[in-house]
């Protein structure tokens, strides 16, 4: 079948489409229907079939004559460890761990926030607590005390998974104490951790309330998987809140199932057996989604790497990972190429390593400028699909399903809408615009199964975030546009439309002509107040290593680049080249953060920001430039 065969037949029959999609999932009851609107603008998919995630992931792949297969192929270059767990050897590891949390009073409903780094043992505490039927929150590892408190404080948990320390090339980061710094701060106190030690820096436990994973495991009796309702939650997953305050993003079981299991063909075009490699961390999204839960669903090998694209060693680690192991589809964030881009600009590090096994490669988490796709094509000799979903989606909203049929590509865009999205481009009035013109990106309600149905305790907020602004529709808070042939362009965060003498912009478009520069390695467009025109558009730019052109010229050249592919209205005069960029540790560069800089607002240094000391810079930068008082 096309894609626009798949896609119609999705349109014409929804509930047809994902009862058919469920069947792949083994149900301990099935679903009577898929879709449950009766309690609209909140819908629920799968609610009265029961079924148990970690039965899905791991037991029903041993009893179907897997068992012998790698599920988890565990590497990591910064501590030379590597390790290979077959489906059987990960059944009885997450059946012991998850008797050990019930032996402890762990039950079904019961939260259970984990935050490691990326070992395997991650993958089995997340596995562990679905077995049983409680419900994991997932925090990024070394997120600093008062963030993890925020945190622990809204999801209540019996328990808290920990690891002793993460490791970072050149430094080891002890656990313990931020954890310990948490819970002193939260008012919730947990009744119980588990700390994970590893040998680069063992925690100090504290009697009666700490105890030591290996002990716990080892003494356990295993646990049996508990079938819950469709509905009930898998886990809360928190991603950052405009008020500072983060969102509980719930996903509830049986839709989770379906929708990840669908999409690793249809997407990622992989089969059951093949390795699948997403270079990211449990802590985000595609963390939960394609390190642990998707492939694991669908029968993969998964990659957990605990690395850097550049640094551990070489801009070649990804090469020799994916030479290594096999991998056939692989999964990372436009920045991390543009850093491996940067070290690596000709390519020479993918050349020393056998990459025939590779037939794919994803993008996603920010927007991909065209320059790093065509980079990678030419590299790499594979499709490169830029692809475009969020924390609360759990999966593409709009992808080349290359598992379907390999659409056409198109620079600058991550294709076309997947089946159970329906994208329509609205003004402000939430009236559709016309193929070509910029507006808001919104869902048509309701969203397919695997997608957010609420806020944890939150619901009005829920509504308040996403469902208020166009009513029947879930508001993205991104702005792009549709092309004649369907295809989808996002252009920025709705926050990053600037308006510039009455003229809405796109900073994205300005960052594509700003990236194709030959000597720009990254690059940052923000616009900053202006008092004659609203604001101005200014530009951030990192030089490819090896560039020793006077850096003016370079500013210069850009300059005259935007204005001419953009042209006179960008105002685009403001261009300064920095060392880095501010970035999340997931690698989203912090665009409202620098704004605050250069207007000279108090800002809120981001929880989730890779190095606080680059703000500094930043702003020594934006001084120069006259901003940032």
């Amino acid at each position: 079948m096309a894609y626009k065969d798949v896609y119609a037949a999705w349109q014409t029959d929804p509930e047809a489409f994902w009862m058919d999609a469920a069947r792949a999932i083994t149900w301990d009851s099935p679903p009577s229907k898929a879709l449950f609107d009766d309690n609209a603008p909140l819908y629920e998919w799968f609610s009265d079939g029961m079924v148990n995630t970690c039965y899905n992931a791991v037991d029903r792949h041993v009893e179907g004559g897997r068992g012998d297969q790698v599920a988890i192929i565990y590497d990591s270059p910064i501590t030379g460890r590597q390790a290979k767990i077959t489906f059987a050897q990960l059944k009885d590891r997450v059946a012991s761990f998850a008797g050990a949390l019930k032996a402890k009073g762990v039950e079904k409903g019961d939260r259970v926030i984990i935050y490691m780094p990326m070992v395997p043992e991650a993958l089995m505490a997340m596995l562990a607590v679905t077995r049983i039927g409680a419900v994991h929150s997932v925090v990024f590892g070394g997120f600093a005390s008062t963030e993890l408190a925020v945190r622990i404080d809204d999801a209540k948990p019996k328990a808290i998974i920990a690891a002793s320390c993460g490791i970072e090339p050149g430094r080891v980061i002890a656990y313990k104490p931020l954890l310990d710094g948490a819970i002193d701060i939260a008012e919730h106190k947990p009744d119980f951790t588990v700390i994970l030690q590893r040998e680069e820096a063992i925690a100090d436990l504290t009697s009666g309330r700490d105890y030591d994973w290996t002990e716990l495991e080892a003494g356990a009796t295993p646990a049996d998987c508990l079938p819950v309702e469709g509905n009930h939650p898998a886990y809360i997953l928190y991603t950052s809140g405009t008020t500072g305050q983060p969102k509980g993003v719930i996903r509830h079981t049986g839709g989770h199932l379906v929708a990840l299991n669908w999409t690793m063909k249809n997407i990622y075009n992989v089969d059951p057996g093949d390795v699948f490699w997403a270079a990211s961390d449990v802590g985000w999204v595609v963390g939960h989604s394609y390190i642990t839960y998707g492939p694991l669903i669908h029968g993969n090998t998964t990659i957990v790497f605990e690395g850097k694209p550049v640094g551990t060693p070489d801009a070649g680690t990804f090469w020799r990972v994916i030479s290594e192991h096999k991998v056939k589809s692989f999964f990372t964030a436009p920045t991390a190429f543009r850093a491996v881009k940067r070290e690596d600009p000709k390519g020479e590090f993918v050349r020393k390593y056998d990459l025939s096994c590779m037939k794919q490669v994803y993008l996603a988490g920010e927007r991909a400028d065209p320059d790093t796709i065509v980079w990678a094509q030419e590299q790499l000799q594979v499709p490169v699909v830029d692809h475009w979903w969020q924390t609360e989606t759990g999966f593409a909203i709009a992808a080349n399903p290359l598992g379907i049929e390999e659409l056409p590509t198109k620079l600058g865009s991550p294709s076309v809408p997947m089946p159970g999205y329906d994208v329509q481009i609205l003004d402000e009035g939430g009236h559709p615009m016309a193929a070509g013109e910029l507006g808001a990106i919104a869902i048509k309600l309701p969203l397919p199964p695997g997608t957010l149905p609420t806020l944890w305790n939150a619901e009005d907020r829920f509504k308040s975030s996403y469902l208020n602004t166009f009513p029947g529709y879930y508001e993205t808070g991104d702005a792009g546009y549709k092309d004649e042939d369907g295809y989808l362009y996002i252009m920025a965060r709705t926050d990053d439309v600037i308006n510039v003498a009455g003229h809405r912009l796109s900073t994205g478009g300005m960052e594509e002509v700003l990236a194709s520069h030959p000597d720009v390695a990254e690059c940052a467009v923000i616009g900053v107040t202006d008092q004659l025109k609203g604001q101005l558009p200014l530009g951030m730019i990192c030089l490819n290593a090896g560039t020793d052109r006077p850096e003016e010229d370079v500013t210069a050249e850009c300059v005259k680049l935007v204005r001419e592919k953009i042209g006179p209205v960008a105002a685009f005069k403001l261009c300064i080249v920095v060392d880095r960029l501010p970035k999340t540790r997931s690698g989203k560069i912090l665009r409202a953060t620098m704004v605050s800089i250069a207007d000279g607002k108090d800002y809120k240094m981001p929880a989730t920001i890779d190095d606080p000391a680059i703000l500094e810079e930043i702003q020594e930068a934006l001084q120069s430039l006259g901003y940032s008082k």
